[in-house]
C-alpha cells in the first residue's frame, strides 16, 4: 500500500518470496508495476483499500506510509478480517502525535530529551521562560507534517517566531500543538524492529541525510540519502536499545491496550549519556528502506504475516538476517525540492529492473507513466542504492548508477557517505 520509493523497495523484496501467490500494489508506481499488478486506489482511501483487499481475497496488507495508519487503515482491515502489517490508529499515535509520544516515553521511562508541549502563545512563553530546554530548543509540529515539521532555529529570537507560525496554521492541523525539545548532541541512528505486539525482532539500522545540500546545509527534507548499517552500531549498543527503547515501547503500548503489530522505527540520538529517542515512526523510513532492502537476507513475507497476526514464533531468532555488505542510497530529486517543483520531465537511463548491474539497485519514488515513457511526478524522484564490501565500493556503485539517470533539472547531493562512517 503506497506508491513511493519505500514501497518499491518493499514490493521488490516481497516479490522474491517463494511463498507469494500474487502481489497487488495500490496505487504503486511504474517501477512497482514491473513487479506487481497495480490497482488505482490511493493510499489515503481506507474504505477503498478495504474493498480492494476483500474483493481480491488478500491474505496480508503491507502498509507503506504512515498517514493511512494514523487514520485507522489497520482498524478497518481488522473489521473485515484481513491482517495488516502496520499498527492500528491508537498505537500509530507514536508517530501521528509527538505530544503523545513524549508523554508515552515519560510514562514508560524511555530515554528522551526534555520537552514541553504548548498549544498557545502563553504556554509557549512559559515553556521558554523556564530555561529547562536550553538556549536553542528544537521546535516540532506535533502532528504529521510530511517531513516539514521539525525546525532547528539558529538564534533565540527565531524560536518563538517559528513556534507561533506553526500554532497559527503554517502546517495546518499538524501544528495545532507544538513540542519544544532540548537540543541534543551526537550522531543520529535509525533502528528498525518487527513486532507482533509481544516480541521484538531487530530489522537493521540506518542513518539518513536530511539536509538538502552538500555539507548538511539548507532546509530539512524527507531525506536526500541514507546508509546501512547506521552509525556507531555494535552488539552492546543494539542490546541497550532493545532493553531501554524497543521493548519498553512495545510492552508499554500493550499494557495501555494498544498492541503494536508492524515495523517500529526508533530515531535516536547517540548522546554521551546513551541513546535517546528523537522520534518514533510507525513504518519503514524513506530513504532508509531503500538502503535496508538489498541487505535483508531472508524471506520477509512470512515474517510480516506472522507479525500482523500476532504470531511471531517464540523460537524465532532475535534479529532478521542481514547481508554483511554496506549500502549507500542517493536520492535523485527535482532541483527546486523541497520547495514547489515542476513535474512531467521524461527520465532517461532508467533500467528495466530494480537490480541494475552488479550490486546496484534503482527504486522509483516520484514517477508516473507519461506519453513518452516514465516521467517525474514529485520532488524526490529516484533512489539509487549501491552495495559494497566497503563504504567506498558502495558509494562508488551508487554514484556511478546515479550519474546514468537523467532528466532536465535533476539534482542530488554528492557527499552522501563521504564523511565519517562506522567500520
Amino acid at each position: 500500500m503506497g506508491g513511493g520509493g519505500r514501497e518499491h523497495a518493499l514490493a521488490w523484496r516481497l516479490s522474491r518470496s517463494p511463498e507469494l501467490g500474487a502481489l497487488i500494489a495500490a496505487p504503486g508506481n511504474p517501477g512497482i508495476g514491473r513487479l506487481a499488478r497495480l490497482a488505482p486506489v490511493s493510499a489515503g482511501d481506507a474504505p477503498g483499500m478495504c474493498r480492494l483487499a476483500s474483493h481480491e481475497g488478500v491474505d496480508l496488507v503491507v502498509a507503506g506510509p504512515e498517514a493511512p495508519l494514523a487514520d485507522g487503515l489497520a482498524d478497518r482491515l481488522a473489521e473485515v478480517g484481513i491482517p495488516c502489517f502496520g499498527p492500528r490508529a491508537e498505537a500509530a499515535r507514536l508517530e501521528s502525535s509527538k505530544a503523545f509520544a513524549r508523554a508515552f516515553c515519560a510514562r514508560h521511562r524511555i530515554p528522551a530529551p526534555r520537552h514541553a508541549t504548548v498549544r498557545d502563545a502563553a504556554g509557549l512563553r512559559r515553556a521558554l521562560a523556564g530555561g529547562e530546554l536550553g538556549d536553542l530548543p528544537v521546535v516540532k509540529a506535533s502532528g504529521l507534517a510530511g517531513g516539514k515539521g521539525v525546525l532547528l532555529p539558529e538564534d533565540p529570537s527565531a524560536i518563538e517566531r517559528e513556534a507561533m507560525a506553526l500554532l497559527d496554521g503554517r502546517l495546518g492541523a499538524a501544528g495545532s500543538e507544538v513540542v519544544l525539545e532540548e537540543r541534543l548532541e551526537g550522531p543520529e541512528l535509525s533502528v528498525f524492529a518487527v513486532t507482533d505486539g509481544k516480541r521484538v525482532i531487530h530489522a537493521g539500522t540506518a542513518s539518513d541525510f536530511k539536509r538538502r545540500f552538500d555539507g548538511d546545509r539548507g532546509p530539512n527534507t524527507g531525506g536526500m540519502g541514507s546508509v546501512s548499517p547506521g552509525h556507531q552500531v555494535g552488539p552492546g549498543l543494539l542490546a541497550r536499545i532493545r532493553r531501554e527503547v524497543l521493548e519498553p515501547a512495545v510492552l508499554g503500548l500493550a499494557a495501555e491496550g494498544a498492541p503494536y503489530r508492524g515495523v517500529l522505527y526508533a530515531g535516536l540520538m547517540l548522546t554521551a549519556d546513551g541513546p535517546k529517542v528523537l522520534e518514533f515512526n510507525v513504518r519503514f523510513g524513506d530513504p532508509e528502506c531503500q538502503a535496508l532492502a538489498p541487505r535483508f537476507d531472508e524471506d520477509l513475507l512470512p515474517v510480516f504475516f506472522e507479525a500482523a497476526r500476532g504470531e511471531l514464533p517464540a523460537a524465532r531468532p532475535p534479529a532478521l538476517r542481514m547481508r554483511p555488505e554496506r549500502s549507500v542510497t542517493v536520492i535523485l530529486a527535482e532541483g527546486a525540492y523541497p520547495g514547489p517543483v515542476e513535474t512531467g520531465a521524461s527520465i532517461a537511463g532508467l533500467p528495466d529492473a530494480v537490480e541494475s548491474g552488479e550490486r546496484a539497485f534503482v527504486f522509483h519514488a516520484g514517477t508516473r507513466e507519461g506519453a513518452g515513457g516514465v516521467e517525474t511526478a514529485g520532488g524526490r524522484v529516484i533512489a539509487v542504492t549501491g552495495l559494497g564490501t566497503t563504504w567506498a565500493e558502495a558509494r562508488e556503485t551508487a554514484y556511478r548508477t546515479a550519474e546514468s539517470i537523467h532528466w532536465p533539472g535533476r539534482a542530488f547531493r554528492r557527499d552522501i557517505a563521504a564523511g565519517a562512517l562506522p567500520n
